[in-house]
């Protein structure tokens, strides 16, 4: 397919000669004709000088026979701006904007643009580096407010209903993962031995969710 890349940084070229590995064809389109200077020396994709959001030159590029449409400028707004115009005015069925901002991705991924949040991607491959096996997240929405990650939880839950480990983390089971499949619990369901469980939870809570699931369960009546 061809695919219309919006900034020639690290990024834009890096995804440029990847695209081009896969054999797509790609144009990189950037206001600074040095950047084009990063791309690869055998990268044979077409290289335009201009704004991403201006639609000639999105035309220029092909963008009318594009598949996909990627804005990695290092600008939040002409990031979006051009993305926009990729999806409403060109029909681009594919469009991905990247965004520094976490607020300003969660706005742009209700109007329908996904997103990529910088900051909060890094953040939480950091953090899959740094911390314990059970503590990092496995997945973050945009504005980095809710949180899924596995629970560590202890050997006591086994035989246990979902209902009763929300109720002690203050957490929501997302889904199970259950002899290699995903299993979409209810409150009724019991956790078995070597369950895997993931749960969704407010980036804040997200170290005292941990800990209540490390404790051993109380006792029932």
């Amino acid at each position: 397919m061809h695919v219309v890349i919006m900034g020639c940084g690290r990024v834009g070229a890096s995804l440029a000669t990847a695209l081009q590995r896969l054999d797509h064809t790609v144009a990189v389109v950037d206001k600074d004709p040095q950047a084009f200077h990063r791309l690869d020396r055998d990268f044979h994709g077409q290289q335009v000088t201009g704004n991403g959001f201006d639609q000639e030159i999105l035309v220029q590029a092909g963008i009318e026979r594009a598949s996909a449409f990627a804005a990695v400028s290092n600008g939040d707004n002409s990031n979006i701006v051009s993305a926009r115009v990729a999806r409403e005015t060109f029909g681009v069925e594919h469009v991905v904007a990247r965004i520094y901002d976490p607020k300003r991705a969660e706005v742009y991924q209700r109007l329908g643009i996904p997103t990529v949040a910088t900051v909060p991607w890094t953040t939480d491959r950091f953090l899959r580096m740094l911390l314990p096996e059970g503590m990092a997240t496995a997945w973050r929405e945009p504005s980095g407010t809710v949180a899924v990650l596995q629970l560590p939880l202890h050997e006591g839950w086994v035989g246990r209903k979902v209902s009763e480990i929300e109720s002690a983390t203050g957490a929501r089971v997302a889904f199970i993962m259950r002899f290699g499949s995903g299993v979409l619990p209810t409150h009724k369901t019991v956790v078995q031995a070597d369950d895997t469980v993931y749960v969704a939870a407010l980036s804040g809570t997200v170290t005292d969710v941990t800990a209540a699931a490390r404790r051993e369960p109380e006792e029932t009546e």
